[in-house]
């Protein structure tokens, strides 16, 4: 009985165990469906984001070259040439025994231009990939060394920034780094736009580092952007070859000028000396790099005098056919000594010019308020910054204070105690010569120029235009600015280098003028600062250099000689007169 008991249980301890069995694999079943569900359905981001990472991949779309700097004529000022970069890959070296071939490896240092010892010091490292053995080198090098067939070392092409005019644009123009980033002038001034941006695609590639699949762009690629400046680069060359001959000449720390078109406020020419060569990386120096015109500040001496005419006539101190008494020559305020070379006696407002007359100046200037001479630098853009983004311009200095003493606001009518740009006092002659209407500045070619704003009352500039025509002729200080054929304006200035505690024994000098004064047409100063020797006076140092090439500039620009204009008028009309009409 027992043992039959026996066999009816045994079945169905195997049935429960079937059961058991069958329980835990329905359930493995549901729990793979639930967690594939939950993977696929319900939860598939990091999942999906694990299988992106390991197949997706950002392709750059390639980018073309550095835009371009043109003057006004589509000359080429600054350009990018293709050139070659050599690197290597140590870990290849050494894995394919490279080094074994000395005799190319000597070839390759040569060509180089590197001692052997240094060159292969660069790659001893085998754990290294990559390493820049020359950056730049010539078409006709990359082809010499692609010759030798040395395992690990490879070409990449690049680009080098040229600059075929040189010496002559190399402080407004400026030049970029070996990475094609500008650094000076106006290749820093305008970097981002010159420069083309890569775009990027998203694509997806396989364990072997194929593209099996595009997945369309992410960023579009952004060309580079070519820059046409103001500058007419025949008369930047002229500038820059008269420029250099006077401050060689003079035996000057540094030189500057400046060349403005008075209707639309363009720089025609910006030059200094010294300059340097941006071809030749080397030889770079950051104080020989800035930009003279528009960073150095200087006292303007006598050439802002003009500017304090104008405010006199303004504020009706004078009238334009006023006199004024400077005897006897000399005065003293606050214990100083103000004086001219002689005593001029009772003069008219255009002799104060013409003779430079300080004591003249003081006397105007001592019957305005402080506030009315600043108010009027100001509207001249002394001070002001131009608003053209060149890279460190300075706005000069007009002084601020609580409390004027008479021989402060006596000096500050002959141009100390202030100091400007020779940007800046290019402005204030542009405005002169434009019956007083200011345009803003600018250094890059537009398509319409900006209406101007009126800075001064006209018939105030007119006048003072009218007496400036007299400093250049007979009996002026700047007769070495005359020119023939053209009626010229303008004024000389000579000032003494501060220095601590007082002035030195160096000078400034300068000129800033106008022609052709019938229809001003071009504003231009020429700084020399420090000149060596018997000759440092504006007339005698700036005055021939702002001759030769305002005279050089009106003849380039096809501009008119209004010297004899009204006599020839006058001729005409009377033989006109002479002839019956049919």
């Amino acid at each position: 009985m027992s043992r039959r008991n026996r066999q009816k249980k045994e079945p169905l301890l195997a049935l429960g165990r079937f059961h058991f069995t069958c329980a835990v694999i329905l359930l493995a079943f549901f729990a793979l469906f639930a967690r594939a569900a939950w993977i696929q359905v319900i939860s598939p981001d990091r999942l999906r984001l694990e299988g992106d990472l390991r197949s997706l991949r950002s392709a750059a779309v390639s980018n073309t070259s550095r835009g371009m700097v043109m003057d006004r004529n589509g000359e080429e000022l600054a350009v990018s040439v293709p050139v070659q970069a050599v690197w290597a890959d140590p870990k290849q070296i050494h894995a394919e025994r490279s080094l074994d071939r000395e005799q190319a490896w000597q070839a390759l240092a040569e060509v180089l231009g590197v001692p052997h010892d240094r060159l292969l010091a660069r790659v001893e490292n085998p754990k290294r990939r990559f390493v820049y053995l020359q950056r730049q080198v010539t078409p006709a090098v990359a082809e010499y060394i692609r010759k030798l067939r040395l395992p690990g070392v490879h070409l990449r092409p690049e680009e080098r920034r040229f600059y075929p005019t040189g010496e002559i644009n190399a402080h407004l123009v400026g030049m970029t780094n070996i990475d094609g980033n500008g650094i000076e002038g106006i290749e820093r001034a305008f970097n981002d736009w010159l420069t083309a941006q890569p775009g990027e695609r998203k694509v997806r590639k396989d364990r072997m580092g194929r593209v099996i699949e595009d997945l369309g762009v992410v960023s579009e690629a952004r060309q580079a952007n070519n820059i046409e400046l103001t500058i007419d680069q025949r008369i930047q060359a002229l500038a820059y070859r008269s420029l250099k001959r006077a401050f060689e000449f003079h035996r000057a720390t540094s030189a500057s000028l400046v060349m403005l078109d008075v209707k639309t406020g363009e720089v025609l020419a910006m030059v200094n000396a010294p300059s340097f060569n941006p071809n030749n990386r080397s030889q770079y120096q950051g104080f020989r790099a800035r930009n003279r015109a528009v960073t150095d500040t200087y006292e303007p001496g006598s050439t802002l005098k003009p500017m304090i005419v104008v405010s006199a006539l303004e504020n009706g101190v004078v009238k334009a056919n006023s006199m004024i008494d400077t005897s006897p020559g000399w005065m003293r305020l606050g214990g100083k000594r103000v004086a001219d070379t002689r005593n001029l006696g009772n003069i008219s407002v255009e002799t104060v010019l013409q003779r430079s007359s300080n004591m003249g100046m003081v006397r105007m200037a001592m019957e305005e308020t402080p506030e009315q001479l600043l108010d009027t630098l100001y509207r001249f853009g002394l001070g002001i910054d131009s608003g053209m983004g060149l890279v460190g311009e300075s706005t000069g200095m007009v002084p601020q204070r609580r409390r004027w003493s008479d021989i402060e606001q006596a000096t500050l009518s002959f141009g100390y105690g202030v100091t400007v740009t020779p940007l800046q006092l290019a402005q204030a002659y542009a405005i002169l010569a434009n019956g007083g209407v200011r345009h803003p500045l600018t250094i890059i070619k537009r398509s319409q120029p900006p209406a101007g704003e009126q800075a001064v009352p006209r018939q105030h500039a007119e006048a003072v235009m009218h007496m400036l025509e007299s400093v250049v002729g007979p009996g002026g200080t700047a007769r070495n600015a005359a020119i023939a054929g053209y009626r010229v304006g303008g004024k000389t200035g000579t000032s003494r280098k501060a220095i601590a505690g007082g002035y030195g024994s160096d000078y400034v000098g300068l000129f800033a003028g106008v022609a052709p004064l019938s229809d001003p047409r071009l504003a231009l100063v020429v700084v020399i600062n420090e000149p060596q020797g018997d000759q440092y006076y504006g007339g005698q140092v700036a005055a021939p250099v702002f001759a030769e090439v305002m005279s050089g500039a009106l003849q380039l620009l096809n501009i008119r000689p209004d010297a004899a204009t009204e006599e020839q008028f006058q001729l005409a009309g009377q033989e006109a007169a002479l002839v019956p009409h049919t």
